[in-house]
């Protein structure tokens, strides 16, 4: 018997980022919170976002990077007015300011 949750199928849109230790005046645990908080708020922006999660590293586990967005869009249109929506374009600052590095996937499944 399978218990795993089925993901919705379509575009993936996955994002990873290792934080600077200090950034913003904030240190690297309080900007984890606070860009959780921030990609959280672009989670129903447009038409076609299937699924929008934001995780952050737990201590103790195997983690290469910080923070993670897991999404699915309908199609590239979604992902596309998602990107360019004025509200995820704002975020764009504080997130490059606390960022050390980025990586980034889209695949369909």
């Amino acid at each position: 018997m399978n218990h795993m949750k089925s993901m919705p199928q379509g575009l993936r849109h996955i994002v990873m980022w290792t934080l600077k230790e200090e950034a913003e005046g904030q240190t690297k645990a309080q900007n984890m919170l606070k860009a959780r908080e921030v990609l959280m708020s672009c989670s129903s922006l447009v038409p076609g976002i299937e699924f929008f999660e934001v995780g952050l590293k737990s201590e103790g586990l195997d983690c290469t990077c910080d923070v993670i967005l897991n999404s699915v869009f309908k199609d590239e249109d979604a992902l596309t007015a998602y990107q360019n929506h004025p509200d995820h374009i704002a975020i764009k600052p504080f997130m490059k300011a606390i960022v050390a590095q980025r990586q980034c996937m889209d695949f369909w499944n």
